[in-house]
């Protein structure tokens, strides 16, 4: 089970073989696309920030939550950072499990969970020209304030 950031595009089959167990009955993966807008305005491009090592730690400990919580055969998570265009994957979450309501319910948990506690930002790019730095990190010890990283 790891959690990793990564500057390099999401190689889905490669996680999702990762995932393969002879007791596995099923699997449930969440995928995180970088869409056109956020509250009313157009967005052209998101940029993402983190802090790796804080970050990784951090979400592997969600990881190994969920396999104690949902009794998880297997778990991967990745999280992009860096510039991301319209329609480009930004994160992703697989488990497998010996039954398909843990293996949802572990999927859920695992992303809002990383969202929530690990330090990523990102930066909306808008199609007006404007950009602003959003907190990804809402809550938990590394939670800080909306002005981004470079503050």
């Amino acid at each position: 089970m790891h959690f990793k950031i990564t500057s390099k595009t999401i190689a889905v089959s490669e996680l999702a073989n990762t995932l393969q167990h002879e007791r596995a009955g099923a699997c449930a993966t969440f995928e995180g696309w970088v869409r056109n807008h956020n509250e009313g305005q157009a967005v052209a491009s998101l940029e993402y920030e983190a802090y790796a090592e804080l970050a990784e730690t951090e979400g592997n400990r969600i990881l190994d939550e969920a396999r104690e919580k949902f009794d998880l055969l297997a778990a991967e998570a990745v999280h992009r950072v860096g510039h991301l265009q319209i329609g480009d994957m930004a994160v992703w979450v697989g488990v497998a499990s010996a039954h398909r309501g843990p293996a949802f319910d572990a999927c859920r948990f695992i992303i809002d969970e990383l969202k929530a506690r690990v330090p990523i930002w990102k930066k909306e790019h808008y199609v007006a020209g404007e950009s602003t730095w959003i907190n990804c990190a809402t809550k938990g010890e590394f939670s800080t304030d909306d002005a981004g990283p470079s503050s």
